[in-house]
């Protein structure tokens, strides 16, 4: 039965038991029940169930990137030479290794992928564009846009 959980397998107790745990991973799971009004037995064993099938991916701390000195973070346009299946799958195996890249979405649009990258200050974005994005295979042009203040980033905890 792995992996064929989808949302409409999703009830009301599940959903609170993802809410919860996007507001704090480290809740026991005798607190999570108590918050979601299950007994713990019931909670674990939905727990349990929401790992198995995937839709709890992991569990991990959230980092502050201003406080490690990450606050410079800049938007890439990529295009690309060549965007058959065999160079998108190049291109996406060499950016997924790259650690200042943050996020990368294909998109429909103008060009075709959209990266955010997270780094010290300008100079080290400089080296990560010009010796790591601009080398990446099938790019023909990158655009930057560096962002000044970060008004909002969250996670799904509040579409859950």
């Amino acid at each position: 039965m792995t992996g064929k959980m989808d949302a409409s397998d999703i009830d009301r107790f599940d959903r609170a038991i993802l809410a919860e745990l996007a507001e704090d991973g480290r809740l026991s799971v005798t607190e999570l029940a108590s918050r979601i009004g299950l007994s713990k037995s019931p909670t674990q064993v939905r727990l349990r169930r929401l790992e198995r099938e995937g839709v709890i991916t992991g569990y991990r701390a959230m980092l502050d990137p201003i406080r490690l000195g990450l606050d410079h973070v800049a938007f890439v346009e990529v295009r690309l030479s060549d965007t058959r299946e065999r160079a998108l799958s190049e291109f996406n195996a060499a950016v997924s290794k790259i650690g200042e890249v943050e996020q990368c979405h294909m998109i429909a649009g103008n060009f075709d992928y959209l990266l955010k990258v997270r780094t010290q200050d300008m100079g080290a974005y400089r080296s990560v564009l010009g010796e790591r994005i601009s080398t990446l295979p099938h790019v023909a042009h990158t655009s930057t846009f560096v962002a000044m203040q970060s008004v909002k980033e969250s996670d799904i905890s509040g579409l859950v």
